[in-house]
This record gives structure tokens, sequence and C-alpha cells, in this order.
């Protein structure tokens, strides 16, 4: 397949925040006619994404954040609830994660299990997301998390049943791809 993709030319959009790039290729069909087309990618990196749970309580750990994308297409107070998650930058997958969890959590999880990865919006977002799930406890609880302040992250830590979680997807309150899938993973695994 790749033989048969050809990039024409990419021109740079914006590079503010992240890189969008218009990117115009062409490929071979079955009938064996070339095919040229125009499209826009957005790459952010990747990221790696947590759900951290607790056997004995048969509670899970979720952030509230503000989220402006959201907020623009119709969520009244751009509010989201989703699991721990953040962009890999320069570490590895389990680093980042790790690194993470306490900045956001305020947990410390050295024991992390990569459960899969996933495109999450591959028709335009170039990010692949590494998924990891990991036991906590109260005794792994260091600070507060909340994000950090240079970053200008304002999280808020939700420990909560894992039957409420699932209400919460349920009735609407979760919207987060990343989390829901962690959360019936947990639940089709029985985990919790």
């Amino acid at each position: 397949m790749i033989d048969n993709i050809k990039i024409e030319s990419t021109e740079i959009l914006s590079d503010n925040w992240y890189t969008l790039k218009k990117i115009k290729y062409s490929y071979h069909k079955k009938n064996g006619t070339v095919h040229t087309q125009t499209r826009e990618a957005y790459d952010r990196g990747n990221g790696a994404t947590i759900l951290l749970y607790n056997p004995a309580a048969k509670t899970i750990i979720l952030t509230r954040q503000f989220r402006l994308p959201t907020f623009i297409n119709g969520n009244e107070t751009g509010m989201l609830i989703e699991a721990c998650a953040g962009l890999l930058d320069d570490d590895n997958p389990e680093d980042c994660i790790r690194r993470e969890t306490e900045e956001e959590t305020g947990y410390v999880v050295n024991n992390v299990k990569k459960v899969f990865e996933a495109y999450m919006s591959p028709g335009s977002v170039t990010e692949i997301l590494y998924f990891f799930i990991a036991e906590y406890s109260s005794a792994m609880k260091v600070n507060n998390g909340g994000g950090k302040e240079n970053e200008e992250e304002n999280i808020e830590v939700l420990e909560i049943s894992i039957d409420e979680a699932m209400r919460m997807v349920d009735d609407g309150r979760v919207k987060d791809a990343k989390t829901i899938m962690l959360l019936l993973y947990i639940k089709l695994n029985n985990i919790l």
C-alpha cells in the first residue's frame, strides 16, 4: 500500500501551538487510476492516558477540567470529566504517564500496565494514544494533584466508584472517548 501513496506537497498552515499541515497526495485506486486529494492533518504529538483503580474500594480516579473545544461545540460549561492523560513530549509512554499521574492526580504509581494503543481521530489528527491502567491506594498519594502551575492547568481530582463512573457514561456526564474506552476495559476484563 505504501508504494501506492505519494506526497505531492506539504504546506504548514499553522505552527502556533502544534502543527497544522495541508497535504496534497496521490494514490492508485484499485481500477488503476491515480487519484489526488488534499487534506489537513494536525500534529500535536503522541500521548498517554491512564485509569487508576482501587480494587478494595472499587473506586477509580478521574479528573475534571475546562476543555475549550468542547465549550465551542456546545458543552455549556466546557468542563470535561476524563482519565488522566498527557503528551509524551520527549518521554516514552510509561515515563510520561507516571509523570502525568503525579502532576494531575497527586498519586505516584510504579506498576503501570499498557492495555492497548489507538488513534483517537485518525481523519484529522496524527496522535496515537497509549492506554494504561494501574492500581492505586491512599498510601500512594503524595500531593493534591491539579496539574502544573506553569502549564496553567486547573484540574480537579475525582475519586468515584466504578458503578457511578459507568452511570456517568450512561447519562452523558462522561463524554470523553479515552475515558469511556478505559472504563469499558476495566469492566469487560472484570478488573473492578
